[in-house]
């Protein structure tokens, strides 16, 4: 069969500039995962980049009308919205003729297939979770002219609504062949890998696992596989910069630290250089020494909070002490972190906001000024299918937003927190949005940057401690002062810029 994947285009909203990435950035080689396996069944694949080569959705119609593909594969995103642009187009390219069935397949797809299939007529089917197998069955059941209605990770819409079981996740990782990556993603500033799926861990805020179902755990190819598809990318493209997308890049206990050590020594003589993600709990100081002399030259650790009452509250099975444990054993090995923080989740006092404050200025993670802008700043994302969104649902503290039923915001417990975290939202959206072109790589950097971005740094620090301040004091403010305080710091930072 010709099937084509869809990369759909994307955008950002300003005001959601400094929200997390909407989508899981393990998310990234799954179309790339489902063209290799398709391959390899001996169908005709091709993948279209829309976001990575922008383009419009005039372009990918042409696109479609001359492959006219059996299938027509969509990897959808979620950004912010209910995708009605996306699903128009879906609409005119099934009444054109130009492709007879349509799947979805992805993180988003996987939470909301019921409210997709809903929406979206044109949409045959979405593939729920760990999608390989299910494209490849629902493919030849398509060839054969066989109902993949009972099709295991198939939901498709039936006479009383939509019919849907889930499949087991694959247990041998290695038995995937490797992922087909356009031009479009060699063009990223590192080749994205996959080294394991899943995680042991079970945040309330995250959709990893129930992405992959209940009962799903970590799992993890070989190093020996691991690095023979870096070899064979080494030799076709010559790149020697990487990232590994997995949300958790070390396994479970001993077995996870041994295997980081093997994966570890057989990428030293390589000669690569790499970024990673992980737990706080698993840096381990001969780990990350060994990973550190293999290549590792930045990772991403998700602290979460500087307060255990939090910590417990979102279910990290961490503590603040091993938080900062983590920090210094990086350092130690000349790694400064880049670090997930949530400054502000439902349940936070002004108390769990102070020892958050402290924590990071105890850690001298408040100097630079795009991680500055993060922490300070940062709410709990509250996305369908989460613990955090069933147990706020639950106690009737989630509003749905207007555009999607995906995504909910939690009211805060406290109304001084969230006081405070409208006016930081507000402050550093704009502080995001003025700075974009500038750290997108689009406008060059003012003169004298360093030290302007140091004083924009302090601005930020000393609008969020004032503020917090006066709350503790028990003094109240409204909606006015606010927006003073916001338009003072356009003002300041424009001064900042102007000055010589």
């Amino acid at each position: 069969m010709k099937i084509l994947l869809l990369e759909h285009p994307r955008s950002i909203e300003p005001e959601r500039c400094n929200d997390i990435a909407n989508t899981p950035l393990s998310s990234c080689l799954l179309s790339g995962y489902a063209a290799a396996m398709l391959n390899s069944r001996g169908h005709e694949v091709e993948i279209v980049e829309g976001y990575l080569d922008k383009l419009s959705y005039a372009e990918i119609k042409n696109i479609v009308s001359a492959w006219k593909p059996d299938v027509l594969g969509v990897h959808m995103v979620y950004h912010w919205q209910t995708d009605r642009a996306l699903y128009g187009f879906l609409e005119q390219v099934k009444n054109a003729g130009l492709t007879s069935y349509i799947t979805a397949y992805g993180f988003y797809p996987t939470i909301a297939y019921a409210d997709i299939l809903q929406e979206c007529p044109a949409i045959d089917s979405v593939i729920v979770g760990e999608h390989e197998i299910t494209f490849v069955e629902l493919a030849e059941a398509l060839s054969c002219r066989v109902s993949s209605v009972n099709l295991p990770g198939l939901a498709v819409r039936d006479s009383t609504g939509v019919q849907y079981r889930r499949r087991e996740v694959l247990a041998d990782l290695d038995r995937l062949p490797t992922p087909v990556r356009t031009e479009a993603m060699y063009r990223l500033p590192e080749v994205n890998l996959q080294g394991s799926r899943g995680c042991y861990g079970r945040c309330t805020f995250c959709y990893i696992n129930p992405f992959y179902g209940a009962g799903s755990r970590w799992r993890g190819r070989s190093p020996d596989n691991i690095v023979a598809e870096i070899d064979g990318i080494i030799a076709e493209r010559g790149v020697r910069d990487f990232y590994f997308t997995d949300p958790n890049f070390f396994g479970p206990g001993q077995r996870g630290q041994e295997r980081a050590l093997r994966l570890a020594a057989l990428l030293k003589p390589r000669q690569i250089r790499f970024g990673i993600e992980g737990r706080v709990n698993d840096i381990h100081d001969e780990t990350i020494a060994a990973l550190r002399e293999a290549g590792l030259r930045h990772i991403l650790i998700g602290l979460e909070s500087g307060k255990d009452s939090s910590l417990k509250r979102m279910n990290k099975m961490t503590t603040v002490a091993q938080n900062e444990e983590a920090i210094r054993i990086l350092r130690k090995n000349g790694l400064e972190p880049n670090v997930g923080f949530i400054m502000f989740e439902p349940d936070s006092t002004l108390e769990d906001i102070r020892g958050n404050f402290e924590f990071l200025l105890r850690n001298d993670l408040l100097h630079n000024l795009p991680v500055t802008a993060n922490v300070l700043y940062h709410h709990q994302i509250v996305l369908k299918g989460t613990p955090a969104f069933q147990h706020l649902q639950q106690q009737g503290r989630l509003q749905l937003e207007r555009h999607s039923s995906y995504e909910g915001v939690a009211l805060f417990a406290d109304t001084q927190v969230a006081v405070l975290a409208d006016l930081m939202r507000q402050v550093t959206n704009y502080l995001f949005n003025r700075m974009a072109g500038i750290w997108g790589g689009k406008v060059p950097e003012p003169e004298n940057a360093r030290e302007k971005y140091a004083r924009i740094n302090r601005l930020l620090i000393d609008i969020f401690e004032n503020a917090l301040e006066t709350l503790e004091r028990g003094k109240q403010w409204d909606k006015e002062q606010t927006q003073a305080i916001v338009r003072q710091f356009e003002k300041e930072i424009n001064e900042v810029f102007l000055q010589i």
